[in-house]
């Protein structure tokens, strides 16, 4: 029996037997330490003690007949079981809050929320997915700021940010959404016309200029030139998108736009594949509409988890 099937059973069992010692408070503890990585983090986020925390884990970690978190100098991490049913609680999360909070119009979700993330991402992940959330919630509205290497949480320039980088700093709360994952990729013209037995050295490149050479997809062009110049550098992700359809060289792209733009895809596991963070400023982890915009992205970047992690195939 793997672990998996092991949890299950065990989470079987204890809705079947003790769900009287199992609380939705408690749960609610387990995610915000995961997200946090400590007592102290969990503690501001939720708004509660530090005892009461340390205490509620405990005994959600008694109840399971689990250690869901081992603990270390430098804050809690998910053992493999704590890892095995986050997923779990997170459905638990989004079930209750649809629970209780019900449709816009009962909980008065109304007001500006205010999201810095990549303009990749904007364009063409979360903004062709806002029509879910502008139709439940009319009266929320959602400013998208994609200048993102200005924007500062703590200063509040944003409410909530997905970043490709994790946060260090800051009075923030943070948490994975998921992985972006990066192929090299070219048109399908320029794909025919390369030998058999080419190994990069007679391919064009296509790449970031040099104030944004210490990205890893720079990086990773930079070695496979080898020397050699690169036939276009650009200083956005757009540009080289439209540079690589045109057929002009070879570009590091996210696997999603090699997808959507029937691009072919060369080398699918570059190894620079970067993870995907959503950060909440401390101060308005619990404000409902704020919650109701992370809770949708959160949904959005688990739904896309096919497109955005995998090579195109073929």
């Amino acid at each position: 029996m793997n672990k998996t099937t092991k949890n299950r059973n065990q989470i079987s069992e204890i809705g079947k037997h003790g769900a009287g010692r199992l609380r939705w408070d408690d749960a609610r503890v387990f995610l915000a330490i995961a997200r946090t990585g400590s007592l102290s983090g969990a503690a501001a986020s939720l708004g509660t003690g530090l005892a009461t925390v340390s205490r509620q884990i405990e005994r959600l970690e008694a109840a399971l007949g689990l250690t869901l978190f081992s603990r270390h100098q430098n804050g809690y991490r998910l053992t493999d079981d704590g890892a095995a049913l986050l997923e779990r609680a997170e459905t638990l999360e989004l079930a209750a809050e649809a629970f209780t909070e019900g449709s816009a119009a009962q909980t008065g979700i109304a007001g500006r929320v205010r999201l810095a993330t990549a303009e990749t991402l904007a364009n063409n992940i979360i903004i062709p997915a806002l029509p879910k959330l502008t139709n439940q919630y009319p009266d929320l509205t959602l400013e998208v700021v994609t200048d993102v290497p200005a924007v500062n949480l703590h200063r509040r320039d944003a409410d909530l940010a997905v970043r490709l980088v994790k946060p260090e700093r800051g009075n923030v709360t943070i948490r994975r959404l998921g992985t972006l994952g990066f192929g090299l990729y070219a048109s399908r013209v320029y794909a025919e016309h390369r030998r058999d037995d080419a190994r990069l050295e007679t391919d064009r490149f296509i790449t970031w200029c040099e104030t944004y050479g210490h990205l890893p997809a720079a990086r990773w062009v930079e070695r496979a030139l080898r020397g050699r110049a690169p036939t276009l550098a650009t200083t956005t992700l757009s540009a080289q998108l439209a540079a690589a359809i045109s057929g002009v060289g070879l570009a590091v792209l996210p696997h999603f736009l090699g997808r959507q733009n029937n691009l072919v895809c060369l080398q699918g596991d570059l190894g620079i594949d970067r993870e995907i963070w959503l950060a909440i400023h401390s101060d308005l982890a619990q404000s409902r509409r704020v919650r109701v915009v992370a809770d949708f992205l959160a949904g959005l970047i688990r739904d896309a988890k096919q497109e955005l992690e995998t090579p195109v195939s073929g």
